[in-house]
């Protein structure tokens, strides 16, 4: 298929404009040819969202945002195989990861529905200040206007609605620039929001690269703020240049999970597969650091690597796939590269560490180092390190010794324990007994440190798209 960006309703895709394949990670398949925008594009983009919102999207009532929603969330749910499927051909996913990202992705809409109509302000006591008589003040929320979405390639539906779907409740308009290796996702995305009743601009779709459209967008004076997951390096600079607009920053991380000698161990060694190997490891919040304790550390490295050595590698489309590629094979490379400087260094590969093209094995380290790569950084790559501790205060200092802080697990019987290890460490979220990679759609997310700034999770993005504004209305009387 060839597709182009869609302004105002339109797609634009003449052939004489620069082209880009979108290839299948696994199999190297052409999937998609891109059209790619032009720097006038995405002008008329902005101006054709920033002219919506103030003819439409603005005064349009709160029951007619959650009706688009709802009907956009009925009409996913129908379509869910073909959009799993887009997702397993562009992205790679393992055909059953990319239809619980539809099913997450329906539930995101229907939250953003319901919150829809419940966008509430407050009553201000005036008569609390002297003076204050015979005063009302009221505080509303209010959209702010054009929101520029920037999206990654891992979650290429699920994350994209994150920002589209808590826009729209607060009445915003938005300009869309999803990854250039996962648009596909997108542009069937924007096309169902169309046959959703979404009227023409209120979101608008570009498809193109960073230097092209993704740096305009974030600097142009009509955006009035930037909704970006993705890596740090590009995160800070869009911090630097985003000027005065409102910034939401998804970044990276190299997630903490903590066994204490209490823990179900048999419970954690089944989770942490999943927590650090789900889409090859390509998830912000992958298990990358997982520390045990070290009375319980061989039984659970034993039954841990027998549960990672039962996954099924090859090919996604398959039911009964567990890992399949990794994006691309620079991806693959450089994550094959930073094990073999660990084994360098006097780490052990426990199991895996094998690359084939595009696919890289499960693989656990052990007799690692905090100054190594696969610990320091983050590795976005199906790759965990297991390491031995004492203390509960030395796991905490280990865990907090990053400049990252997005989410931890911490796996105890010990609810005092839990809850004072929760407090310590410098995370934006932490999940007791349960894995760091776990996340659902309605509550508060997002880091602290160089893990970003703000907050995702619907109730919690609407909030950061709409602004406070004040009404005072003095009242006929006499003032006492």
């Amino acid at each position: 298929m060839q597709i182009g960006s869609i302004i105002d309703g339109k797609e634009r895709k003449e052939e004489s404009r620069e082209s880009m394949m979108v290839v299948n990670p696994y199999n190297q398949e052409n999937v998609a040819e891109l059209k790619l925008a032009t720097k006038k594009d995405l002008d008329d983009a902005v101006d054709s969202s920033f002219n919506i919102f103030h003819s439409t999207m603005k005064v349009m009532p709160a029951h007619e945002r959650a009706a688009i929603l709802q009907k956009a969330a009925d009409l996913l749910e129908e379509k869910k195989e073909d959009f799993a499927v887009t997702i397993c051909k562009e992205a790679g996913k393992p055909i059953k990861g990319s239809r619980g990202e539809v099913e997450r992705s329906v539930q995101v809409m229907r939250f953003a529905a319901e919150l829809a109509k419940n966008i509430t302000g407050e009553v201000i006591p005036m008569d609390a200040a002297i003076g204050g008589q015979n005063r009302l003040g009221l505080v509303k929320r209010v959209p702010l206007g054009v929101v520029g979405a920037i999206t990654p390639f891992n979650f290429p539906l699920n994350l994209s609605l994150h920002k589209l779907a808590p826009a729209l409740a607060a009445g915003n308009t938005v300009v869309f620039k999803p990854a250039e290796k996962t648009p596909v996702t997108a542009y069937k995305l924007v096309q169902l929001f169309q046959e959703a009743g979404l009227p023409d601009g209120v979101i608008n779709l570009l498809i193109g690269t960073g230097k092209d459209v993704g740096e305009p967008l974030v600097t142009h004076d009509k955006v009035h703020k930037i909704s970006f997951t993705g890596s740090l390096k590009v995160g800070k600079s869009i911090a630097e240049s985003a000027g005065f607009k409102k910034v939401t920053l998804e970044l990276g991380s190299n997630s903490p999970n903590i066994l204490f000698n209490d823990a179900n161990i048999d419970y954690a060694a089944e989770a942490l597969v999943k927590g650090a190997f789900a889409f090859s490891g390509q998830v912000c919040i992958s298990a990358q650091r997982v520390y045990v304790q070290k009375d319980i550390y061989d039984t659970f490295l034993e039954k841990y690597i027998k549960n990672t050595e039962a996954l099924k590698i090859g090919d996604p489309s398959d039911d009964s796939t567990d890992i399949g590629p990794m994006i691309d094979e620079e991806a693959a490379k450089r994550s094959k590269e930073w094990i073999d400087d660990a084994a360098g260094k006097g780490a052990k590969i426990a199991s895996g560490g094998e690359r084939n093209g595009t696919v890289l094995s499960p693989t656990i380290m052990t007799n690692v180092d905090e100054n190594m790569k696969v610990i320091a950084d983050e590795v976005f790559a199906p790759i965990v390190s297991v390491i031995p501790f004492d203390t509960e205060d030395e796991v905490v200092g280990y865990s907090n010794d990053s400049v990252y802080g997005l989410q931890a697990g911490v796996f105890t019987k010990d609810i005092d324990r839990a809850l004072r290890v929760a407090d310590k460490l410098e995370m934006g979220g932490v999940w007791i007994n349960e894995i760091s990679t776990y996340r659902q759609d309605n509550h508060p997310y997002g880091g602290v440190k160089q893990s970003g700034m703000g907050k995702e999770g619907v109730k919690y993005a609407i909030e950061d798209m709409t602004e406070m504004k004040f009404i005072g209305v003095k009242l006929e009387g006499k003032d006492r």
